[in-house]
């Protein structure tokens, strides 16, 4: 018997999926617990509706993401930082403030998780910086740290 899972089971199948159970397991364990629904033409086209509603989705969120990508390319964020000698600046810039100091001066939100920063900015200087936008989409932001 065909089913759509409704939910992720354990050695069976992903959620939205459509695969084959033995009649029994279906009817005694599947439906009831409404794990699962039977795979006839009212709930395939159901499933297909929504697949497509949350590809539509996914294509706007990439489109947007894309926008955001071409904002922060043409964008110099200046952080003013205390500084001792040789350039080195007190204490570090982290992916947290550079995510605060993007939303204050350019209206911009990023997730400060998003912000690829290997380790910590410890001197003064230009740095470009990508942050991952989407799946597949990565921006490029140059940072100039400027003493205080």
């Amino acid at each position: 018997m065909k089913v759509i899972l409704l939910d992720n089971i354990k050695g069976v199948g992903k959620k939205d999926e459509v695969i084959n159970a033995s009649d029994g397991y279906a009817r005694n364990f599947l439906f009831p617990k409404k794990l699962a629904v039977e795979a006839n033409s009212e709930n395939m086209s159901k499933l297909k509706a929504k697949q497509d509603a949350n590809q539509y989705k996914k294509s706007q969120e990439k489109e947007e993401a894309q926008k955001q990508a071409e904002k922060l390319k043409g964008i110099l964020l200046k952080i003013a930082v205390k500084s001792g000698e040789n350039g080195r600046i007190f204490g570090s810039i982290t992916s947290k403030e550079i995510a605060d100091s993007l939303k204050e001066q350019y209206k911009i939100e990023v997730d400060k998780k998003k912000i690829d920063l290997k380790e910590p900015i410890k001197t003064l200087g230009s740095f470009n910086v990508s942050i991952k936008l989407y799946e597949g989409v990565v921006g490029n932001l140059k940072i100039q740290l400027i003493a205080k």
